[in-house]
């Protein structure tokens, strides 16, 4: 596992100058306009939301004594639940609206890196569209599952502080995840693309914990995002696919010979 996380990691050096290399940055220019639009939607949302969640949650306390506490304990919750859910919307939604522009630039790494032609499944736009709604969907609401009974835990004393943790290592897997199928999805149906992840789960964690880290850094962070988290995603996760011989050479043809 800890092996495999360092493996997602490492997978970054050199992204900038790869993008650089193959010309992949004209690939780029709406999934970052759809990244701000999102983040700013979301940000606007949770700005709104946040006071009138935490006055929900105060409901629940119904006597007089301590209500003022407790109304201020359920404004944090609110504000972390807009920051969590928020986090996660964000993810997803960006991860599937960009997938039929990201689907190419994995592509042209992958032969930037195995310098051969392969057989691929068939799949247009739309066909990529949907298959990012579809996964990030699925993700969407495992995410959500796993979250909720997390942030709960983390009220219990002493241990609590593990639940912040837990929540980055989810969000890092399931942002990972959404990366690594811009590869996978030329190659595998559904069912198979959540196989090959579950068994490489070190790898999306890796790519994953860069990706919710750039989130930190305001403006540049929602803007390269994408480009890095994606270009380190397809070069690691060729790799892996070449690794455990899931390939389907149908003409070798070294770039070299090209021309």
């Amino acid at each position: 596992m800890f092996k495999n996380i360092f493996r997602g990691l490492k997978a970054y050096g050199g992204t900038f100058k790869l993008i650089g290399e193959l010309g992949l940055w004209k690939y780029f220019g709406i999934p970052i306009l759809i990244s701000i639009i999102t983040a700013a939607l979301i940000g606007f949302a949770a700005y709104a939301w946040s006071d009138n969640i935490g006055a929900f949650i105060s409901k629940a306390w119904v006597w007089e004594w301590g209500s003022e506490t407790f109304r201020a304990i359920s404004d944090v919750v609110g504000g972390i639940l807009v920051v969590v859910v928020g986090l996660i919307l964000y993810k997803h939604i960006i991860l599937a609206l960009s997938a039929p522009f990201m689907s190419p630039v994995s592509e042209k790494i992958e032969a930037h890196l195995l310098g051969q032609k392969l057989e691929h499944r068939n799949t247009g736009f739309w066909a990529q569209l949907w298959r990012g709604v579809r996964i990030n969907g699925r993700n969407l609401i495992m995410e959500l599952f796993l979250s909720v009974p997390i942030i709960i835990f983390g009220f219990i004393p002493v241990i609590g502080f593990l639940s912040t943790i837990l929540l980055f290592l989810v969000q890092s897997y399931y942002a990972g995840f959404g990366n690594m199928d811009y590869t996978l999805e030329r190659h595998f149906e559904v069912t198979k693309s959540v196989r090959f992840v579950k068994n490489y789960s070190g790898v999306a964690i890796g790519n994953g914990m860069v990706f919710m880290l750039m989130l930190l850094v305001p403006v540049i962070g929602i803007i390269l995002v994408l480009p890095l988290s994606v270009t380190a995603a397809s070069t690691e996760t060729v790799r892996l696919l070449k690794e455990s011989n899931s390939l389907t050479i149908t003409e070798i043809k070294q770039e070299s010979s090209e021309g």
